[in-house]
């Protein structure tokens, strides 16, 4: 008898390790693995085992003749704890996380909710990723147009023609309708051209922004600018000459959300005018007074260059997010809009908002962030 026993140890310690390389599917009762996969390998032994040598718990203490696999391992519930949890790691291991939604398809899902048209540009550049949804489609402009205009405007004092400390004399003449900074000036109010560039950008004041317009050589001037740079939608329409029809379709300016955002990102390169012109538009345009869409989805603690536009029908803004894990930038634009109403809850404003929200959340994942509650009293 003991020398049976002996010879069935022997037995055990040779095959040990090929019964543990073993598929797991062998034996109906074994159900913990109830799938075969080509990726998953075979159980390693370890290479202590491979000798012969089997740990202390591994002792035959019974013997079944009756069924074939058990004389193995005759502490068979061991081996199954043994197999079961083998099988977990290599599942665990092996299983891949289930199919996300695409980052497109969560725009696209997004964007069919506006009651109106929409053009998106997205691009990630560490990541070389991009979004393009009617991303080269031409939409009203409204006040994103201030960004080619500011451009023009700082590569006329790069080549000297204007002095950014230069003293401008303010006429009331010169007053757009609106809710303008600058129409609140007195009457021959004196103030420096870098302080008019503040107001058109930072916020966005309409009889300021017409102004640099003028200074940086008429529409005319800055659309030739444009071309020479290798924007070909991008134009200027408003105070124009010959773009009248064009001023009637698509208001003070047109562009595509591409070109927008392109722009942003030469500044961001330092490629557009000069790298210390570049250097200053990335300054003001990181000052934004409208900060209640986009950019309010973005933590506080990231700086970004923006700028942002509103007509009737059409909701817009660029953004470039200095982000921890790289850049990004993106345009929305919307056009024919049926809510055109002026309310935070705007469906172009809430558009903005969510889509900025998505972005972060997908390029940023580890640092999720949610605006405090009750900022909307703040917006």
């Amino acid at each position: 008898m003991f020398g049976l026993v002996a010879n069935l140890q022997k037995k055990v310690i040779k095959n040990a390790p090929q019964y543990l390389a073993r598929p797991l599917m062998r034996n109906p009762a074994n159900a913990i693995i109830t799938e075969k996969r080509k990726e998953c390998p075979s159980p390693v032994i370890p290479e202590i085992y491979k000798n012969g040598a089997l740990p202390s718990f591994l002792i035959i203490s019974s013997l079944n003749q009756q069924n074939p696999d058990f004389f193995v391992f005759p502490t068979k519930r061991v081996l199954l704890s043994l197999v079961a949890l083998f099988g977990n790691i290599l599942l665990a291991s092996c299983q891949g996380p289930p199919e996300s939604v695409t980052l497109a398809t969560k725009l696209e899902t997004r964007i069919a909710e506006l009651d109106g048209e929409v053009g998106l540009y997205v691009h990630h550049l560490k990541k070389d990723h991009s979004v393009l949804i009617n991303a080269d489609e031409l939409f009203p402009a409204a006040s994103l147009i201030k960004v080619p205009i500011l451009a023009s405007l700082l590569n006329k004092v790069e080549r000297g023609e204007l002095g950014y400390q230069d003293k401008l004399i303010y006429t009331k003449d010169r007053l757009y309708p609106g809710e303008d900074l600058l129409g609140s000036f007195a009457n021959n109010e004196k103030l420096t051209l870098k302080k008019l560039v503040f107001l058109m950008i930072t916020t966005s004041d309409n009889t300021a922004s017409l102004w640099c317009q003028e200074l940086a050589g008429t529409g005319t001037t800055i659309n030739t600018w444009l071309k020479q740079k290798g924007f070909l939608h991008t134009r200027l329409n408003s105070r124009t000459p010959g773009r009248a029809d064009a001023r009637d379709r698509y208001g003070w300016g047109q562009t595509t959300p591409r070109e927008m955002a392109q722009l942003l990102i030469r500044i961001r390169n330092r490629k557009l005018v000069s790298p210390a012109a570049d250097e200053e538009m990335a300054r003001i345009m990181g000052r934004s007074y409208w900060d209640g869409e986009a950019i309010s989805s973005v933590p506080p603690s990231i700086s970004t260059m923006s700028k942002q536009g509103a007509v009737n029908a059409s909701r817009s803004e660029v953004v470039l997010v200095h982000a921890p894990h790289g850049d990004y930038v993106f345009c929305v634009i919307t056009k024919n809009q049926k809510d055109q109403s002026w309310k935070h809850g705007n469906e172009g404003f809430s558009l903005l908002r969510d889509i900025s929200r998505i972005l972060w959340e997908h390029f940023e994942p580890q640092q999720p962030y949610l605006p405090a509650s009750g900022n909307e009293q703040f917006r």
